[in-house]
């Protein structure tokens, strides 16, 4: 499996921001990786040791949507990945360096530059 496609994006919650504190870092995972799959994934993208790797399935919930329909969530995996030693992550530098890749969109209300074009010469002749 691609790193890319085992690790899905960090869990942003109270909890897993205290926990970070302990150098335990939760991620959405796909559901079909191991473990060994999680933690050689999390060593290529992020470059650190993993010291364990411990794995929640999250249960699929029914949601009551109008008229008495209902969507059902999908059974999803959480991983909570432990560090070796004494390094820690910043998640949040690695958004911004994403962030800063992607060109700046322009803002509405202004207008977008404009391509400058070459005027053709006109010869027209003068009649009098």
């Amino acid at each position: 499996m691609n790193a890319l496609n085992v690790i899905r994006k960090p869990v942003v919650t109270e909890k897993s921001s205290l926990l970070e504190e302990k150098k335990v870092y939760a991620f959405w995972v796909n559901p079909k990786s191991t473990k060994i799959d999680i933690k050689k994934a999390f060593k290529s993208l992020y470059g650190v040791d993993v010291a364990q790797v411990r794995l929640i399935t999250v249960s699929p919930k029914l949601r009551k949507l109008r008229k008495g329909s209902y969507n059902k969530r999908l059974e999803t995996l959480k991983a909570y990945i432990s560090l070796k030693g004494k390094k820690q992550l910043d998640l949040n530098k690695f958004e911004k360096a994403d962030k800063e890749r992607k060109e700046p969109l322009l803002a509405i209300g202004k207008k977008s530059p404009a391509k400058k074009t070459a005027k053709p010469k006109t010869t027209a002749k003068k009649t009098k």
